[in-house]
């Protein structure tokens, strides 16, 4: 049944122009595991909703926007990558296009051993990284924008891509999983660590990628 307070929370984000505010790290809702979307959102809202996040999304810019980050507690996420790195970033990170899809109520299990290790950031996190060890390759299952359902494996950067931002609507931030004598700076990463897996970064700052 469509939650009244819900819409008018939806409606007062959506009254102004322009990209969502994305809120950060300090702030409750970021933190709270959030509530299943279906049902709860008239269509129009919900698609409403779902433009504004990909339009944020963009500014950003990022490769994926969680409900959470924009202040409504929600299983909704987007994502998008056009992917535009270097062959060998391609190569060692499994990086690879991905068209915009809508996560709706999205949940995700390992599929096989695999767990690769790379610096992650996050729009809610701004001015900072650190690498974090997840699953190589992840079973999502979600519902899309029209109400179909999605049952596909991700492998390599997509994958990561789906977990960080799963994780979000769990009440997860990536710093919870990252080995943390990696954090670093925006742009201690950008002079330093910019290699495309972080073995020299794990060397320096002393942690094991393992």
């Amino acid at each position: 049944m469509p939650s009244p307070a819900l819409n008018d929370l939806v409606d007062e984000l959506l009254s102004t122009s322009g990209p969502l505010t994305i809120v950060t790290a300090g702030d409750p809702v970021l933190r709270r595991p959030a509530e299943p979307v279906a049902g709860r959102l008239d269509p129009r809202r919900l698609g409403r909703l779902i433009e504004a996040m990909r339009a944020t999304m963009h500014a950003a810019p990022g490769v994926g926007l969680a409900a959470p980050q924009v202040g409504l507690p929600l299983r909704l996420a987007v994502i998008e990558d056009a992917a535009e790195v270097s062959d060998e970033v391609r190569r060692v990170r499994g990086r690879v296009p991905q068209p915009f899809r809508v996560l709706v109520d999205p949940s995700y299990e390992p599929v096989g051993a695999g767990r690769t290790a790379f610096f992650e950031g996050c729009l809610s996190v701004p001015g900072w990284g650190a690498v974090v060890a997840r699953h190589e390759s992840v079973r999502l299952r979600a519902l899309d924008e029209h109400g179909r359902a999605l049952d596909e494996v991700f492998t390599g950067w997509p994958a990561r891509i789906v977990q960080h931002e799963t994780d979000h609507l769990n009440g997860m931030l990536y710093l919870d999983r990252a080995e943390l004598r990696s954090l670093s700076s925006r742009e201690e990463m950008a002079e330093r660590w910019n290699q495309p897996a972080p073995t020299a970064a794990a060397d320096a700052l002393g942690f094991d990628l393992s």
